[in-house]
């Protein structure tokens, strides 16, 4: 298929849905994500949509107020996120006391876990029911439940979590940049995730590699201010040491 109808199909999906995902072209046009990433590369350019984690949003649909949502995301980079995930758990030891952010790849962390002896707080639903039904010790954290990212935020989130002393936590992010550090879409969720990681011994945010040089609209952690958990270290980060090397299952 030509470039220029290849072009043309994604611009007509998004015209039809508002917001689309890189899964759902490539079940559409059955081509590579990186073919897919590259298009929509060049239509952000051109001006012809506006490019996001994960997918893309119409032209005229302000970026940083919409997100994708969590169904949305589940199957964006699923191998590498189950990678990350992984290897996550393999750093929550007998006693410990963690924090569990909201998201997809936090979220893959459940169907690994093997150590009982922990005890869990969060501020994602799901991740509370899971872990609950398994078996776990679960505390979901009180407030406002953001329908986008299923996650629990404002002021009685913040108090509660401020009165917590995390051994470790395990965040998402939607974007990793050296100047602008990690950044959500979300003020109100960035505020959470700010607090909590304050409460933590130690801090590790899951990020596959496409979020590297991705800044969304408010920063929460400093970029030196954090452990980073990826399947691969991007060109231009290797110097900087913080970067977890998340290896796949042989």
């Amino acid at each position: 298929m030509l470039t220029e109808e290849r072009h043309e199909i994604i611009l007509e999906l998004l015209q039809e849905k508002r917001s689309i995902t890189v899964a759902e072209i490539k079940d559409r046009l059955g081509i590579s994500e990186s073919t897919i990433r590259r298009d929509l590369n060049t239509l952000d350019r051109e001006r012809k949509l506006t490019k996001v984690f994960g997918g893309a949003v119409a032209l005229d649909t302000a970026p940083f107020a919409l997100e994708l949502s969590v169904p949305q995301k589940l199957k964006v980079n699923e191998q590498e996120k189950r990678c990350i995930a992984r290897y996550a758990v393999s750093l929550i030891h007998p006693h410990d006391f963690v924090y569990l952010d909201a998201g997809t790849t936090t979220g893959y962390m459940l169907e690994y876990l093997a150590e009982r002896d922990v005890t869990f707080v969060t501020n994602a639903v799901e991740h509370a029911r899971r872990l609950a039904v398994a078996g776990f010790r679960a505390i979901l954290v009180g407030g406002e439940l953001r329908g986008t990212t299923e996650a629990i935020i404002g002021a009685q989130a913040v108090l509660a979590i401020q009165e917590y002393h995390f051994t470790v936590g395990f965040f998402g992010t939607n974007g990793i940049s050296r100047h602008y550090g990690c950044s959500t879409p979300d003020d109100s969720e960035a505020l959470v995730k700010k607090t909590a990681l304050r409460q933590c011994g130690k801090v590790y945010v899951l990020a596959d590699s496409t979020k590297f040089d991705e800044v969304s609209s408010v920063s929460f952690a400093g970029y030196h201010d954090v452990q980073i958990i990826s399947e691969r270290i991007p060109k231009g980060y290797e110097k900087f040491g913080n970067i977890l090397l998340a290896q796949p299952e042989d």
